[in-house]
């Protein structure tokens, strides 16, 4: 059940999360990320076949998921630990194989209205900036985020892979914190995930938003948050005119 805090203030910035809250991914399929970077490789005295690369690549991927509960890796540290182990050099970049492999992972398009709510937060003056659970680069976020959505504003991308800890740690909410120069309650964090986000924002001391948007291709949250229950105070919203409502009243 929605809770509303009538004494909460307007935000001075706005924090989202990546994944069906801003955009959201289609198709997604390791084995194509891996071929779109098999094609780069410039040195392979093992004559690893494309197939033994991607069983490697993918099985190495599964092990360190298991082993890491609450944390990520980032993705260039696990390109060289693979690609390594296997003697293999690129013609690329760690840095450029990132974004090729994510590319080639999955397509990608914007959640319905994202352009809407961030040209009303630049048209109002309120900041903005984004917190996601992955393992890659924020740097490979923000390219994808400004490939995407280009007129928004947003100061900055902070990933799990590049601070080691997942949200719902409130590690990442501080470091958003300390970069925007703003205290926590000057803040508010949407995202969909119940677990990560709205109670990873409340416990950091910012006002949580639920985020239950829908795509044209499905319903993605469908069951996510299932079972839930909130006991502090936040909002929930289905598309991003509520959310504009909800600045406008306060």
């Amino acid at each position: 059940m929605e809770n509303i805090k009538m004494s909460i203030q307007k935000p001075k910035m706005i924090l989202f999360d990546y994944g069906h809250t801003l955009l959201y991914e289609i198709g997604h399929n390791a084995e194509k990320g891996n071929k779109a970077i098999y094609q780069y490789i410039k040195s392979n005295p093992k004559n690893i076949s494309f197939q033994e690369f991607n069983k490697i690549v993918n099985s190495t991927f599964k092990k360190i998921n298991e082993c890491g509960n609450g944390i990520d890796i980032c993705e260039k540290n696990f390109l060289r630990l693979v690609y390594e182990y296997m003697n293999i050099e690129l013609s690329v970049s760690l840095e450029e194989a990132e974004s090729i492999i994510w590319n080639g992972v999955s397509e990608c398009d914007i959640m319905p209205n994202a352009n809407k709510i961030l040209d009303y937060l630049n048209k109002n003056d309120i900041r903005s900036g984004v917190i996601s659970n992955m393992c890659w680069s924020g740097k490979s976020l923000k390219d994808r985020l400004n490939r995407l959505l280009p007129n928004n504003k947003l100061e900055f991308a902070i990933t799990s892979g590049d601070y080691i800890f997942k949200k719902p740690n409130k590690m990442l909410f501080g470091i958003a914190l300390n970069r925007a120069g703003l205290n926590a309650e000057e803040v508010w964090y949407c995202g969909d995930s119940v677990k990560a986000d709205i109670y990873g924002a409340h416990n950091a001391g910012i006002f949580p938003v639920l985020y239950e948007g829908k795509t044209e291709e499905k319903n993605s949250f469908e069951g996510q948050n299932e079972g839930d229950e909130i006991d502090f105070d936040y909002f929930k919203i289905n598309n991003w005119d509520e959310l504009i409502e909800k600045i406008e009243t306060i």
